[in-house]
């Protein structure tokens, strides 16, 4: 049987814009997932702040890192996020995901966004639907 860690590690694997991101992986347990990433150049908008897609999809990671590490292949059924504070070139963001419900067919998580300076940056809430597939085949 795999471990969560050893799931979130074969995603990271196949996961071409999570290592694009950066996105290094800190703590991995049941339900939960925390990663960082540092904020490059050309992630930045035309407003001169970072893309607000690029929280977005650091967010949607931690979330998938977070709902599949049971080894139940799980997909995103409704995200949102909340923008409240600007991110910029050089920040060093920490994305947790916190498991709030662990359903047969549904799972709710939260995902928080904080900078290096400890300030929540971004929050975002996503449900997942669970399939009957495994992620590592096998088991």
């Amino acid at each position: 049987m795999s471990t969560p860690q050893q799931v979130v590690n074969h995603m990271m694997q196949h996961d071409l814009f999570s290592q694009w991101l950066g996105i290094e992986v800190l703590e991995i347990k049941e339900g939960y997932s925390k990663i960082t990433m540092r904020v490059r150049p050309e992630m930045i908008n035309g407003f001169g702040i970072v893309h607000g897609g690029i929280a977005f999809s650091m967010a949607d990671s931690a979330f998938a890192f977070a709902c599949n590490n049971r080894n139940v292949l799980s997909v995103a059924l409704d995200t949102s996020i909340n923008f409240l504070k600007p991110v910029h070139v050089g920040d060093v963001l920490v994305a947790e995901a916190k498991e709030l419900h662990n359903g047969k067919s549904t799972g709710l998580y939260h995902i928080a966004i904080t900078n290096q300076h400890e300030h929540v940056v971004a929050v975002f809430k996503g449900t997942c639907y669970r399939t009957n597939k495994k992620l590592i085949a096998g088991e």
